[in-house]
């Protein structure tokens, strides 16, 4: 599968009831402004996933290539096995909204972002493919998929999407490439 493509589907669908897609709902039925909350979601993604990759790719050179498919293997698995435990929203801040939807969003997402399972992916993908652009435009795609919806749809996409059917599906995926790359390294 090429990098883009995997980066994109892999993280729209480990994104579905995520934190970062329940921050989204919430800042949708909090500032009621489509507009801004998308475009800052994109640069928030953009600028963290853009780091997560750097990352990555820095993973790529510093360690030995022979041990690299392993951990990238590892990664997959373990990502695949953590995206089964559903995500609950963190006490947001509230102070922030006096900053608007835009600014509100460009900051809360790209935080609440740091250390997420979509972020810790950028990481493995950008490792285990060495097409950097591709991996950030892909995973980046795939958050916009998996949140524009829940921004202009609001309560009603979220209440409506098979979240357990659509974690197994993601996590099968992730635990099938750490198995392909266990086979082929």
């Amino acid at each position: 599968m090429s990098a883009l493509f995997f980066s994109t589907i892999s993280v729209a669908l480990a994104e579905i009831g995520d934190k970062t897609q329940l921050l989204a709902l919430l800042l949708a039925t909090r500032f009621k402004k489509p507009a801004p909350i998308i475009l800052a979601i994109t640069i928030a993604t953009l600028a963290n996933h853009g780091l997560a990759a750097a990352l990555g790719n820095y993973l790529n050179h510093l360690i030995n290539p022979n041990n690299l498919s392993w951990i990238a293997a590892a990664g997959f698995i373990l990502m695949g096995m953590w995206i089964l435990i559903p995500d609950k929203l963190d006490d947001t801040p509230t102070k922030t909204q006096h900053w608007g939807a835009f600014l509100t969003t460009l900051v809360l997402f790209f935080l609440v972002e740091i250390g997420d399972k979509t972020q810790i992916a950028t990481i493995v993908l950008a490792t285990h493919y060495s097409a950097t652009l591709q991996v950030i435009t892909g995973t980046t795609v795939g958050m916009l998929l998996a949140n524009v919806p829940v921004v202009v749809l609001g309560r009603f996409a979220a209440d409506k999407l098979p979240l357990q059917w659509i974690r197994w599906v993601t996590a099968l995926l992730f635990i099938l490439l750490g198995t392909v790359t266990l086979l082929i390294s």
